[in-house]
């Protein structure tokens, strides 16, 4: 018996339309008549359900689904008439700030409380002995059990040259052919080879008609990670294609128990802002059962980041920590109304004290060809939100900490890259280089 995610999923979207810089505008089209109701428009059916019927109960929620969109400005986002509705519905988080540019580097961070110094939207891979928030549930305990065989998708699950894009047929434009609407930077637990090299947890990364079937059958995890397609989520389109998406996918569900029951946290949020000039403040709300009713259609000015639903989460359940940014105080604030219930004391940083969340290529890490350092050890003395201690896995060597690095070093001047832009599935170990349309299939 292996021990299953079954606090945990990602939700993959395959299934919308257009490129960064495509220049005719696109009309959102719905893939299927009902959020519940399976498609073909999306990469392919689904014929199997997880397990997950147990629900463990947290200190303030059940259940927490995040919603990630893509490259809006706060001021954007506020204006915009489904986005203004919502916020009338949860708690609106007014300082709210993504972590750095561009959008990989934030991806990693939301599931493994560090970034590791990357700057752009690479392929990488990070080694099995780094934790991620996955560990964090799984180490509770609170199932075990298999999981039936490996996923049918590793077209574009897995790491090789094929996958830094998925491209599928352009269901709302059919004459256009097909278009890239998956992108493996935007699916943050698939970086990590603690779970890309574990067919359990393959298991758990779904699509929507996934999404779908497990809503029907009653099994939805604890954790999910929703990431739409690269046009649901405004990234190769506009912030008005992404309401209307809201619209059609996520007002629905809303109102359905079987997916915001009791107690459950919902948190629509972006990965980063658009205008790279400005600190990197996002709109975020926090939706769902689990907000008091007398807190709906307020705001909290509380600094908050990516790191801070780590802590979250880590303090609702009672969890360990990853002992990297999430345990750091000043950009990893507690939800106000979980901290209030958990006992978890926030920090009010000075205007004079909050870090440029703008700032690029500026950290160095293991991600970094420019700044290169090897991975670390968490800190073990750290205290996280959840008050477990740190966890830390086989084969790390917790002797080597951020004290004792060597001073970063320019690998890209000597014509070499990181090491962890190599793909753990190639024995020869060669660098990935991005394919192209004709050659993913």
């Amino acid at each position: 018996m292996a021990p299953a995610t079954l606090l945990s999923a990602v939700l993959l979207a395959a299934s919308s339309v257009r490129l960064a810089s495509a220049a005719t505008a696109q009309v959102f089209a719905p893939p299927s008549r009902s959020p519940l109701v399976q498609t073909s428009n999306y990469t392919s059916f689904s014929n199997t359900t997880l397990n997950d019927r147990k629900v463990v109960k947290g200190r303030v929620f059940d259940r927490i689904i995040q919603v990630w969109l893509e490259n809006t400005d706060f001021a954007t986002a506020a204006t915009t008439p489904i986005f203004e509705s919502l916020a009338e519905q949860g708690i609106l988080f007014t300082d709210f700030n993504s972590l750095t540019h561009p959008s990989e580097p934030n991806y990693i961070a939301a599931a493994g409380g560090d970034f590791f110094g990357a700057a752009d939207d690479n392929m990488y891979h990070i080694p099995s002995n780094i934790t991620t928030i996955v560990d964090l549930l799984e180490d509770k305990g609170y199932f075990m059990g298999d999981i039936p065989g490996e996923h049918a998708r590793k077209q574009f699950l897995r790491f090789r040259v094929r996958v830094s894009l998925f491209s599928a047929p352009n269901y709302a434009s059919p004459a256009s052919g097909t278009y890239p609407y998956y992108m493996r930077k935007h699916n943050p637990l698939i970086i990590f080879d603690a779970i890309s090299q574990n067919p359990a947890r393959m298991h758990r990364i779904r699509t929507f008609n996934d999404f779908a079937n497990d809503v029907v059958n009653g099994s939805l995890p604890q954790w999910i990670f929703v990431t739409p397609n690269m046009v649901n989520d405004a990234h190769d389109t506009t912030i008005d294609f992404a309401a209307s998406f809201l619209e059609y996918w996520l007002v629905p569900l809303l109102t359905d128990p079987r997916v915001n029951g009791e107690n459950t946290l919902i948190l629509l949020t972006f990965d980063e802002n658009e205008n790279h000039a400005i600190q990197n403040t996002i709109w975020t709300v926090a939706m769902g059962t689990a907000v008091p009713l007398n807190l709906r259609g307020t705001t909290d000015d509380t600094l908050y980041t990516h790191y801070s639903t780590l802590s979250t989460v880590q303090a609702n359940w009672g969890l360990k920590s990853l002992g990297r940014q999430d345990t750091n105080a000043s950009v990893s604030n507690v939800f106000s109304f979980v901290a209030e219930k958990t006992g978890y004391r926030n920090v009010k940083v000075p205007a004079s004290e909050v870090p440029q969340f703008n700032l690029t290529a500026v950290a160095s890490g293991p991600l970094t060809s420019f700044l290169f350092q090897p991975f670390t050890a968490p800190n073990l003395k750290a205290r996280g939100a959840g008050y477990g201690g740190v966890l830390t896995l086989k084969g790390l060597n917790e002797k080597l900490t951020a004290d004792k690095l060597p001073p970063p070093a320019n690998l890209a001047a000597q014509n070499l890259s990181t090491p962890w832009q190599m793909s753990p599935e190639t024995a020869s170990g060669k660098t990935i280089i991005p394919c192209t349309d004709t050659q993913c299939p």
